[in-house]
């Protein structure tokens, strides 16, 4: 394990409850661990949100970049129609 630093967490006392009842339950060694754990699908989290923003502005920008002519508003409406037509169909 990489060098750790202690530090002080200030939380309310029901977000220690929680905590103290997984280390009690046996979940984690420790609050310590469990806070730990909790840092890491904080960052796991932070990560897989970037990566669909990312996936999104990739998807914006081929968008904006594809050389195919834009539909006008009465082809939208009518593919649009088209397709709540199948679906109703499908459903019923």
């Amino acid at each position: 394990m990489p060098s750790a630093e202690k530090i002080s967490v200030t939380m309310t006392s029901d977000m220690l409850k929680v905590i103290r009842e997984s280390v009690s339950a046996g979940e984690y060694a420790s609050t310590s661990e469990a806070l730990r754990d909790a840092v890491r699908q904080w960052r796991r989290r932070r990560v897989e949100a970037a990566e669909r923003l990312d996936a999104v502005r990739a998807r914006l920008r081929r968008s904006i970049d594809d050389p195919r002519p834009s539909l006008s508003e009465n082809e939208v409406d009518a593919r649009l129609n088209r397709l709540v037509e199948e679906v109703a169909a499908t459903d019923a």
